[in-house]
């Protein structure tokens, strides 16, 4: 990508920054707000991350799509299969991830399915998940890129409009309830569990003082999670299209804050729900996305203000799906390790490395245990972009 558009660069080290910060709490019973998931409905800073990552996929795309069909069909299939399953077959092996478990101070296989207990105690039949983020990304990329492929960028549009009309109708006529939005009534819960079996999706303990089966990625849901990746696509192509004007900058802005009051209208009738991953949320979250892209192409592309902030995203950019993998790989490696301690009890207890950090130098330095957890969250933020920044002088880019 030139120079012209290293603001998409800085939106995609931006959003994995986000996302370190709001997925490595300390503690994820002390967190600020804003850094924490709506429980249902509704829209936190924490909620954008997955769609913004998302968004900056389809951005990546449409550099890419033109690409495709120059070099035939044959080559795109080949292509985007490969990556796909590839994603995909990382994403499940995170889950599994360190494949090993301590029981009874033993280190024992992580079997395919489990017996596991929930809050209470209670053991239920449980088993490796199977859907996640990786997953999820695998599955809207593969979709979103044959759409791009077969149709042009002005039709992908009305395909994504027309998918998410679909998305709206199919949650409120095949809902099992009067009301149709909430975690118990969603239609796709039922379909998950049909095509996965429950034991392979995420368990919530709190639903009605039950295990409850649930996956936040789960295949349904995907279905407005596409779109999130056909928006980014047409958006990058218009970026491309226009080149560096006021007028492509000013209509970005115009189609930004039109999705936002589109989002905001349809949430009265279809709830913003990242859990569900309605269709207005797909578009509340699209509007803030190029709002924030337009933001971005202002500062750096009409202003050239790239200061040591642009820098340090641009770092994360350069090495996001790594990155992420990385953040998710090592504090499940690290489980492994037990460091003798002891609770606030005088309990004996083992801590990994990380929660032995947290506990010992980060939880203390202040009575609102929401500081400690946040600077834990911005000193790992800091871990990571070194390694990305050693990566980036070495001039190594892990791509998948």
């Amino acid at each position: 990508m030139n120079n012209r558009f290293f603001s998409l660069d800085i939106f995609r080290g931006a959003t994995v920054a986000l996302m370190i910060l709001v997925n490595n709490p300390g503690n994820g019973n002390f967190v600020f707000i804003p850094l924490d998931h709506a429980e249902w409905q509704g829209c936190t800073l924490t909620d954008l991350v997955f769609p913004f990552f998302l968004f900056a996929v389809g951005n990546a795309m449409s550099f890419v799509v033109p690409k495709f069909k120059q070099l035939g069909q044959s080559y795109f299939l080949k292509k985007i299969v490969k990556r796909s399953i590839l994603i995909f077959t990382i994403g499940l092996l995170l889950n599994w991830c360190p494949f090993f478990i301590w029981d009874n101070n033993q280190l024992i296989f992580k079997q395919w399915t489990f017996i596991n207990k929930d809050a209470s105690g209670n053991l239920f039949e449980d088993g490796v998940r199977i859907l996640g983020v990786l997953q999820r990304i695998a599955i809207c990329y593969f979709f979103a890129a044959i759409i791009a492929f077969y149709f042009k960028p002005k039709i992908t549009l009305f395909i994504g409009s027309g998918i998410l009309l679909l998305y709206w109708l199919m949650c409120w006529s095949l809902g099992t309830t009067a009301n149709p939005y909430t975690i118990t009534s969603f239609f796709g819960n039922n379909i998950d569990i049909s095509i996965l079996s429950k034991n392979h999706l995420l368990h919530i303990d709190k639903v009605d003082g039950k295990v409850f089966h649930f996956d936040y990625e789960g295949l349904t849901s995907s279905i407005a999670a596409i779109v999130q990746v056909l928006f980014g696509y047409f958006i990058g192509y218009y970026i491309q299209k226009k080149g560096k004007t006021y007028e492509m900058l000013s209509n970005l802005f115009v189609a930004g804050v039109f999705s936002l009051l589109i989002g905001y209208w349809w949430d009265m009738v279809f709830p913003i729900s990242k859990k569900m991953w309605t269709s207005s949320y797909t578009v509340y979250t699209t509007g803030l996305a190029i709002i924030t892209i337009g933001v971005f192409i202002y500062l750096i592309e009409f202003k050239n203000i790239k200061g040591i902030w642009a820098r340090f995203f641009d770092v994360f950019g350069k090495n996001p799906l790594f990155i992420f993998v990385l953040s998710g790989f090592l504090p499940r490696v690290f489980r492994l390790i037990r460091i003798p301690d002891f609770d606030a009890t005088g309990k004996p207890i083992f801590l990994n490395p990380f929660s032995w950090f947290y506990e010992h130098a980060c939880k203390n330095v202040s009575s609102d245990l929401r500081i400690g957890s946040l600077l834990y969250a911005v000193i790992l933020i800091f871990f990571y972009w070194s390694i990305c920044y050693f990566l980036d002088k070495k001039k190594i880019y892990i791509k998948v």
